[in-house]
């Protein structure tokens, strides 16, 4: 699942200016909060395709990717899990 997202927001979110910034500050959380805040983010329903060859950088923390375009946009994908319950029958 991938979802568009405001860079303004995410940036506010982590304290950085650029996404370059954006590394280093996720490194220097700690995972948990980390994944609290990238999971607020996948609140909406508004899925998005997103041609993987128009990426410029990303960015992997966990099941989560971040994307930036060529065109400065911001993207989450969230891997999706697996359901792990299974039945004998």
């Amino acid at each position: 699942m991938t979802k568009q997202i405001n860079k303004n927001i995410l940036f506010n979110i982590f304290g950085v200016n650029d996404f370059f910034s954006l590394e280093e500050a996720i490194n220097n959380m700690a995972p948990s909060i980390v994944e609290y805040h990238l999971s607020n983010l996948d609140n909406e329903d508004t899925n998005v395709y997103l041609n993987k060859k128009d990426i410029e950088r990303s960015l992997y923390f966990g099941d989560y990717s971040i994307y930036q375009d060529y065109n400065e946009n911001l993207f989450v994908e969230v891997e999706a899990k697996e359901d792990l319950t299974t039945s004998f029958w």
